[in-house]
């Protein structure tokens, strides 16, 4: 499987092969529900799942230096894990899988029906009887170490690299974990994925990181970003961070990631109607503003600025699947990232989902079902023997 060239396969999992016209075709009719994060169901949500309750901790990271030469006495890193780490005969942990989430999600969004109830249980490909399950709530999120905790906009202004560094410095100094069977994560997380690659290509097995590409943030990704980078900053009821009620434009980037996470079949489907499609937004945003904070999202938002991992493919050396959907509007087929970079990577191989009635957008990527048939065979191509 992972020998040779590297290659884009657009082919659904365990259906017929599939023209890259017709995945264009559908890429033009389909996108998303709500989905960069916060609106994924939590442990608390009726999504939970209590026969697999993961367990909770927090590693502290003491004088933090971020990339900007800014530094923090200390940075929380909390975490889940769902099973126990094993030991090989010298002493190395082989069974720990790294999942990493998305813009303004934690590690909670990996809790529910749709991907634990897919991946973790008895027999599946994850089984947590089996594997050691990792899944941070990267820097700026959930509830690791974020502005909203009481600096506001005096938090350090980090980026990607510094939230992989911090995720890797929790595996291995706060976990004791030295080898990773898997690492994968989901849009920002799935874009962290190819980072750990470059970074640390001698501590997986394997990689699967999905819905996104191995290029710097451009294009229509970097304009919704910076339009709802811009209406925080620019709101005067922001007040450079120090405002005592959330601004209005939180309002105006609920808005953008409701825009970019929606596929407009489903979404025409469920509002066919002028009444119907204000109620649904107006709903939607009510609820974001309650639950997130305008500086942890502008944070959240700003933090892609330093992401570019195209100048360091071939340092990837071990095997990767990346798994798009073509009905994403964040990362859509159209623009052919993917299908170039990915001939860069000596055991790469891209995978490009059709629209369908089973996908949703960019939310496909936390939609296990529709497809961990690919995880499965990544999972078997780089079993030791």
């Amino acid at each position: 499987m992972f020998s040779g060239h590297a290659r884009l396969s657009t082919e659904a999992p365990g259906g017929s092969g599939v023209t890259r016209r017709a995945i264009l075709t559908s890429a033009l009719v389909a996108l998303v529900l709500p989905v960069l994060g916060s609106s994924i169901p939590t442990a608390q949500g009726p999504d939970a799942l209590p026969s697999l309750e993961p367990t909770h901790g927090d590693y502290v990271i003491r004088d933090f230096r971020f990339a900007s030469g800014e530094t923090l006495p200390e940075v929380r890193v909390h975490y889940r894990t769902y099973g126990q780490p094993r030991k090989d005969a010298s002493g190395v942990v082989r069974n720990a899988v790294l999942i990493l989430h998305g813009t303004g999600g934690s590690g909670a969004q990996f809790v529910g029906r749709g991907f634990a109830g897919e991946l973790f249980g008895p027999g599946q490909p994850l089984d947590a009887s089996r594997y050691y399950i990792i899944l941070p709530d990267d820097i700026g999120h959930g509830q690791s170490s974020k502005p909203s905790d009481g600096r506001r906009a005096r938090f350090p202004r980090y980026a990607y690299h510094d939230m992989v560094a911090a995720e890797h410095r929790l595996v291995t100094e706060g976990l004791g974990v030295t080898h990773l069977r898997l690492v994968m994560g989901t849009s920002m997380g799935g874009m962290h994925t190819w980072m750990w690659g470059e970074l640390y290509p001698d501590v997986m097995d394997a990689l699967m990181p999905l819905a996104s590409v191995p290029s710097q943030i451009a294009g229509r990704n970097r304009v919704w970003r910076r339009l709802a980078i811009d209406a925080i900053r620019g709101d005067p009821e922001w007040k450079n961070g120090d405002y005592t009620s959330q601004p209005r434009g939180l309002r105006t980037a609920a808005q953008m990631l409701w825009l970019v996470g929606s596929n407009p079949a489903i979404r025409y489907r469920r509002a066919p109607t002028l009444a119907a499609a204000d109620k649904e937004i107006d709903e939607y945003v009510a609820s974001y503003v309650r639950s997130n904070d305008a500086n942890d999202v502008l944070y959240a938002l700003e933090s892609s600025r330093d992401y570019d991992p195209a100048p360091l493919l071939e340092r990837i050396t071990a095997p990767l699947v990346a798994i798009n959907s073509a009905d994403d509007l964040v990362n859509p087929p159209e623009i052919g990232v993917l299908e170039r970079e990915i001939v860069r990577v000596r055991r790469g191989r891209a995978v490009m989902i059709p629209f369908s009635d089973r996908t949703a957008g960019h939310g496909t990527h936390t939609l296990a079902a529709v497809w961990k048939p690919y995880l499965v065979e990544l999972l078997a191509g780089t079993a030791r023997q």
